[in-house]
């Protein structure tokens, strides 16, 4: 329980003298102009209504509580006047009792209004927070062509509200913690107990249990603290603002971190050729879908790899390019005063520069930035012979292709520059050499007990149905091994073929 005396206090009942208790209280809250204390009589009995200004509804406290408690006539009878008051006169289901003076404190702090009466041992504790959220709008993080429009935002309850939308089934379980000494964060597991592996749910809440830290402002602490791998770059727990994509996930045996205070939402385990796959792969064709996650593999490979094989071929194997390109690479160069490799860093620095820069301004301003930087700077240095336009072509490409898989931004930034640096020494070999030192990365990491890189490089048909292509819905009869082992079966449909429609009525 949270400790909010300067020393360890054994009774926090609440005191059945008010005046006590609004001295401690006062005492916690001293020089704090947002504490409201509303006293008042009734029944010759002295009422304190103790709340945060600016947390509360006051509208609801002045119409619903205060107004009502004042306007109405109390019988005579064997219930005390908090009783009463709960029974008759305020009954709602926002509306809680608690002996607990810490609790009561922790309650105000927490956006809740709570009312001492004179002579009892207990207290009311209203839910009236004023909520200024984000309205559910479509997350501009995750655009997609086709597929359902809402987002998360920064409100627990309301996220939790869109997953039990989508699966209103009573095997969808929530589990409540709270994490944080001083934020008290509130946290939730979501899992379908029917499907999730007990194994990993008891290992994710262990590591949960586990976190001992003054706050969580953002789900990106819990994915920091929990992680099998934090010296890594490559993400073994997933994120999303999507409600879709965590059903979609919870329905094949994953289990979700919800937040309260980030739009974001955790998934796990997560594997390597997830961040390939987009949530739109499932709402189109299937072989649109398989062509579009082939892409971003290539992609990831492109954007890792191509200045090193530009500088390898340039500098180490000439042989293996064609004599007309050799040449012209060659008259491209001319008049450049720095070696390839000096040109590949520093263009590479250059062009995560702009993109940062681009990221961090104000929208239209960070736009503007990156087009006017790359055509104006990328123009200017090849006339100044500063770079050769070979060489703006390639990060020009590099750029792109890293924009297909903004989840893997990090690692392909990492990998990039080790792959060059051993490029520069070695040549094709130091190339292979970079590429041999990722893969054993890869091959070396787990997600919760799950092979990072599961099926990834599989020949088994059932295990490859949703990984680097996507076969139709009829085709994908069980749940991905290990994650969906209590349940493997989801999809019994059978693929029927469909006579052409002869125009007549049965």
């Amino acid at each position: 329980m949270w400790k909010i005396f300067k020393k360890p206090n054994p009774d926090t009942k609440i005191s059945p003298n008010i005046h006590d208790n609004l001295k401690t209280i006062k005492e916690i809250f001293k020089k704090d102009k947002t504490f409201v204390a509303r006293c008042f009589e009734k029944n010759n009995k002295t009422l304190c209504l103790i709340y945060i200004n600016g947390m509360v509804k006051e509208d609801i406290i002045n119409r619903d509580i205060i107004a009502r408690i004042l306007d109405s006539k109390i019988e005579r009878n064997k219930l005390s006047l908090l009783n009463y008051l709960e029974r008759h006169i305020l009954s709602t289901s926002h509306l809680e009792k608690s002996q607990d003076l810490e609790y009561a404190i922790s309650s105000i702090l927490m956006g809740k209004a709570v009312l001492f009466i004179d002579g009892e041992l207990e207290v009311l504790i209203f839910n009236v927070k004023e909520n200024n959220l984000r309205s559910i709008e479509e997350p501009s993080s995750e655009t997609i062509v086709r597929g359902p429009r809402e987002g998360f935002n920064e409100s627990l309850i309301t996220n939790l509200h869109l997953i039990r939308n989508r699966i209103p089934h009573p095997d969808l379980k929530f589990v409540f913690k709270e994490i944080g000494r001083y934020t008290k964060t509130p946290i939730c597991i979501a899992y379908i107990s029917s499907i999730a592996s007990d194994k990993i749910l008891q290992e994710v809440k262990k590591r949960l249990d586990e976190i001992n830290i003054d706050g969580i402002l953002d789900s990106g602490y819990i994915a920091d603290l929990i992680c099998d791998h934090p010296l890594c770059t490559f993400q073994t727990i997933g994120y999303t603002e999507r409600p879709d994509v965590v059903c979609g996930k919870l329905l094949e045996g994953r289990i979700a971190i919800v937040v309260d205070g980030s739009p974001f939402v955790l998934t796990l385990p997560y594997l390597f050729l997830e961040t390939f796959q987009s949530n739109e792969d499932y709402y189109t064709h299937w072989a649109l879908a398989s062509f579009n996650r082939i892409l971003r593999l290539l992609g990831f490979f492109l954007s890792t790899t191509i200045p090193s094989l530009y500088v390898a071929l340039a500098n180490y194997h000439q042989e293996l390019l064609p004599t007309p390109l050799l040449l012209s690479i060659a008259a491209a160069r001319e008049g450049v005063p720095f070696p390839t490799i000096v040109e590949a860093f520093s263009m590479i620095i250059i062009f995560e520069v702009l993109r940062e820069a681009g990221t961090r301004l104000p929208k239209p301003v960070g736009q503007a930035v990156s087009i006017v930087g790359v055509l104006v700077i990328g123009e200017a240095a090849v006339g100044a012979r500063f770079v050769s336009a070979p060489m703006v072509i390639i990060t020009a490409l590099t750029g792109i292709t890293e924009f297909l898989i903004p989840q893997l931004t990090a690692s392909v930034i990492l990998f990039r520059f080790i792959i060059l640096f051993f490029t520069a020494f070695l040549g094709l070999y130091g190339t292979m050499f970079g590429l041999v030192i990722m893969f054993i990365q890869l091959f070396s990491m787990k997600s919760f007990g799950v092979p990072y890189t599961l099926h990834s490089f599989t020949i088994d048909f059932q295990n490859i149905k949703d990984t680097a292509i996507r076969v139709p819905w009829w085709a994908m009869k069980l749940r991905p091994i290990i994650l969906g082992a209590k349940n493997k079966v989801r999809n019994k449909s059978k693929f029927i073929a469909r006579g052409k429609y002869n125009g007549k009525n049965n």
